[in-house]
């Protein structure tokens, strides 16, 4: 941090603080050089994706919107759908990606619902792999059923 005193880069913190909000520190330093004390602040600078839908237009990334499809899939079954919301949520901030695509996040929703129950898997693949007809899901049901007799 640079002193606006002497303009010296080399300083130390004396005192740190949170403010109310509990989003930002506010720090008292002081130069190395000349003594002078000054303050600063450090916030938390958010990152929010943006999410690309399918036509093409583009909203900020909202987690209750997930979790609102995930409860719906995973209703009356053993799943967290909080857990798996918290966790794809996860994903997309660490990827450090400016934008990612509605259909990426519905492919990271349905890694972990294979994993975590076949019913609420096969829910949300109908709603995201938008099935048109009873061929469509049962071909899915298909393929799901054979990988389960090839895990055994």
């Amino acid at each position: 941090m640079k002193c606006p005193f002497c303009a010296s880069p080399e300083s130390k913190v004396v005192d740190s603080r949170p403010l109310e909000e509990n989003n930002s520190i506010r720090r008292r330093r002081e130069c190395l050089e000349c003594h002078g004390r000054f303050t600063t602040y450090e916030i938390i600078e958010e990152f929010h994706p943006v999410v690309v839908k399918k036509n093409g237009s583009k909203e900020l990334f909202d987690k209750n919107k997930l979790l609102n499809g995930l409860m719906k899939a995973c209703q009356k079954r053993p799943v967290d759908p909080e857990a798996i919301a918290k966790d794809v949520e996860a994903e997309i901030r660490n990827s450090l990606k400016q934008e990612v695509s509605s259909s990426q996040i519905g492919d990271m929703v349905m890694e972990r619902l294979r994993e975590a129950d076949d019913v609420a898997y096969v829910r949300f693949a109908s709603v995201h792999r938008e099935f048109k007809d009873i061929d469509k899901f049962m071909e899915e049901l298909t393929k799901l059923k054979s990988e389960r007799d090839a895990a055994k």
